[in-house]
């Protein structure tokens, strides 16, 4: 029997004790919740004092209704307790409108307006260069480069802004030293730089090196370190076939002082010759042009333009297409080949082997190439599209027949007209 009464005194115990554990813990529960909203809300506030005192406000004009309302309720009063509460309402209701008013209307408002100004999304920080755009733009070059270095004072890794101060020494100020400085510091600060931006300053040196310094050693180191810093890259590999085309030293010279060419004797008159007159260039001879390719790619064996020409030689020329599939071969042996120049000349291959060779298996054997390489590719739909119609492409590749008309009456459709004779 004891055991049972003591269950029983426990029961009325637990049945008190779990509502009161509830309610603290929805107290706990309400005020995290309430906290949570006002700290976020303090947090985004421009004026954080003011917010706080509005606050303020709210309590006590909340707090002295709830006194005026309680304190009639418990007095038992009539129509005279519920005046006052109204008027206490009301005066509150006045005081919490013309303190939250202006937050009141921001809230409504606040979508409409976010479509202008972003809302309450953090605007990034980022150097403003329209001013030195605009110092540059009236030739005040000097003032240009002091705003510049404002910016870059604050962001001084900043990619835009060191590649135009560069520009405007090398360019306005005829500072090349100068530039080149600039450009050494960009690329000091390389782990903060992409490859495409470092790749693009030294491109940009190139020029200024062959432009404005007629140098171009300074411009061969300049793409060479592109070559060094980005290694087996598309980077590269473009720096790589811009060393082939670089102006050599003699041909600046001429630039600066350029021969005459002495001009022989051509047909005057030409406004009166009753059939025109068609002048046409020189034509190349192919056998020169070939021989100086040949020594050219002996000393730039990269470069793919000079190759792909040689390549057309053999194939129209001498009608070689077995050492113009060996030059395209080369040329797709080249090491960070870009996929677009590898369709193109694979392309190209194709075409020697339909216009040349008349060879549909082998013209389809590099298109299949097209498809291995680049699969799920736009340049592997085009090359199935082209198998597909090898046939045709064959067909319209050969000449037609020449027809030969023979001598047939002239002004057929004049005939019977006034004033036409037979």
């Amino acid at each position: 029997m004891a055991p049972m009464r003591g269950c029983k005194t426990v029961e009325p115990v637990m049945n008190w004790l779990w509502p009161k554990i509830a309610g603290v813990l929805e107290l706990i529960l309400c005020v995290g919740i309430i906290g949570w909203v006002l700290y976020r809300w303090l947090k985004k506030s421009d004026d954080p004092p003011r917010l706080i005192s509005k606050w303020a406000i709210t309590a006590v004009m909340g707090g002295i209704t709830w006194w005026v309302a309680r304190s009639n309720f418990t007095s038992g009063g009539g129509y005279g307790a519920a005046f006052i509460i109204g008027i206490a309402c009301a005066v509150c209701g006045i005081v919490l409108g013309i303190t939250w008013g202006a937050n009141i209307a921001d809230f409504f408002g606040k979508p409409l307006t976010s479509l202008f100004d972003g809302g309450e999304q953090e605007v990034v920080p980022a150097p403003f260069y329209s001013i030195a755009e605009a110092r540059r733009k009236q030739g005040k070059y000097l003032e240009a480069v002091v705003e510049i270095r404002k910016q870059l004072a604050r962001f001084p890794d900043d990619f835009n802004g060191m590649l135009m101060l560069a520009e405007i020494q090398a360019e306005n100020l005829n500072d090349l030293p100068g530039a080149q400085m600039t450009i050494e510091r960009l690329l000091m600060s390389a782990p903060n730089q992409s490859p495409i931006n470092l790749t693009l300053a030294l491109n940009r040196l190139a020029d200024w090196q062959l432009k404005h310094g007629q140098d171009p050693d300074s411009a061969r180191e300049a793409l060479e370190r592109i070559i060094q810093m980005f290694p087996e890259t598309e980077q590269a590999y473009h720096a790589g076939q811009r060393i082939a085309h670089l102006t050599p030293s003699e041909m600046l010279a001429e630039k600066n002082e350029p021969h005459r060419i002495k001009l022989g004797q051509y047909q005057e008159n030409i406004g009166l010759l009753r059939e025109p007159v068609t002048v046409r260039p020189p034509k190349e001879d192919p056998a020169t042009v070939a021989a100086s390719l040949v020594r050219h790619l002996e000393q730039h064996p990269q470069d793919g333009e000079a190759r792909e020409r040689l390549a057309l030689i053999y194939a129209e020329h001498y009608q070689r297409l077995d050492l113009a599939a060996d030059q395209v071969e080369e040329l797709l042996a080249q090491p960070n080949l870009p996929a677009k120049q590898a369709v193109h000349w694979l392309n190209m291959l194709a075409d020697l082997r339909v216009r040349h060779g008349s060879d549909l298996a082998a013209a389809r054997e590099v298109l299949q190439r097209i498809i291995d390489l680049f699969p799920r590719s736009a340049a592997a739909e085009s090359a199935k599209n082209r198998m597909a119609h090898l046939r045709l492409e064959l067909r319209g590749k050969k000449e037609s027949p020449v027809v030969k008309l023979g001598s047939y009456e002239q002004n057929i459709g004049l005939k019977g007209r006034p004033g036409i004779s037979d």
